[in-house]
């Protein structure tokens, strides 16, 4: 719901945390077709490896002997992380990623008989903004240009006859070959969108991976986004380890003792219940002026955010948070979503503004 924000919450938690992945929970996919030019959200639903969009053409149909490509498109973000454009050719035996890592552009590429290839750096680009992207081949150099100025360039040493021939694939949001032939380790899901592409300035039909494209919102803020429809659930595991929940300004003191925490968000203040037990309620406003502050011991659990946890091993939930939260830190860091078995509605870093 565009507009509509949750309270700004820290959870500081010394907690050991044990993401759990969301990989292998891709929902079936279908063989539709869509416009290179479509504005595509990355973040959408599926396998987190696989790619929202891809497409496929023969070079050697374009020209014979074609020694400089070049495709141009917008991106935005607020996550650190991800994988946004792929190609690649003979097959995936040669091929280039390009992602976000810490915020900044990260280009890997490999080629038969070439010395590996890396290059990161540049301006960081998880402002939110929307950044115009040119990435191009020449000849043996691979060159990204970020809103017209000069970037990235990576050199190739290679002993094959410079020319791209036969089958090159294209891929938004994922990539087409082993994981594990990166050379760099990448968190892959990318909360962020992609439009206006133009690809070799040919105007070619790209395969999407869902029955429709989600949208993406106009204008957006820095935040986690829950839609009302599901939620987040880390596993927690180790010794003997401290928690503490702040609220604004204010801190919130539990018994050493307390085994479950239900806290329920309402317009102006936090409503906790300990243990299941409406008599053990403790409500935090907005405008109070102090709080008593303690730590509470946890030795192993599950912490849920956005929702109410089912029995036992249940994952499902209930009672939907609908809103955003502005700050979620473990640890006094930011608590990355991408890491826990996470609602596929869910958006890790961006809300609707």
């Amino acid at each position: 719901m565009a507009g509509k924000s949750g309270p700004l919450v820290l959870l500081l938690l010394g907690l050991t945390l044990l993401g759990w992945g969301a990989e292998g929970r891709g929902h079936g996919r279908s063989q539709k077709e869509v416009s290179g030019a479509s504005t595509v959200y990355l973040g959408q639903g599926r396998d987190m490896w696989v790619p929202m969009i891809h497409t496929k053409l023969n070079m050697s149909q374009i020209s014979n002997h074609v020694i400089s490509i070049k495709s141009t498109f917008q991106f935005r973000t607020f996550d650190p992380e991800g994988i946004i454009f792929y190609g690649d050719t003979n097959n995936g035996e040669d091929w280039f990623v390009l992602s976000l890592k810490s915020g900044f552009p990260l280009m890997q590429i490999d080629k038969e008989d070439m010395v590996v290839s890396v290059a990161g750096g540049g301006m960081k680009l998880n402002d939110g903004k929307w950044h115009t992207l040119e990435v191009s081949s020449h000849g043996k150099f691979v060159i990204l240009e970020v809103d017209g100025m000069g970037g990235m360039a990576v050199g190739m040493q290679t002993k094959q006859t410079e020319g791209i021939e036969g089958d090159l694939r294209l891929a938004l949001g994922g990539i087409l070959i082993d994981k594990e032939k990166m050379f760099v380790e990448v968190e892959p899901h990318m909360d962020g969108c992609v439009r206006d592409g133009k690809w070799l300035n040919i105007s070619i039909p790209w395969v999407m991976e869902a029955d429709e494209l989600w949208p993406c919102y106009e204008n957006i803020q820095p935040g986690s986004y829950f839609p009302g429809t599901g939620l987040v659930i880390f596993n927690i595991s180790g010794g003997n380890m401290e928690m503490a929940l702040t609220f604004g300004e204010e801190k919130l003191g539990m018994k050493s003792t307390l085994n479950r925490l239900r806290i329920h968000f309402r317009k102006d203040y936090l409503k906790l219940v300990q243990d299941e037990d409406d008599m053990k309620t403790t409500e935090i406003y907005n405008d109070q002026a102090s709080h008593p502050k303690s730590l509470t011991n946890y030795k192993e659990g599950r912490l849920a955010i956005g929702g109410l946890l089912g029995e036992d091993d249940d994952s499902v939930g209930s009672q939907f948070l609908t809103g955003c939260l502005k700050k979620i830190k473990v640890q006094g860091n930011d608590l990355d979503l991408d890491l826990a078995a996470k609602h596929v509605s869910i958006s890790s870093y961006s809300c609707p503004a």
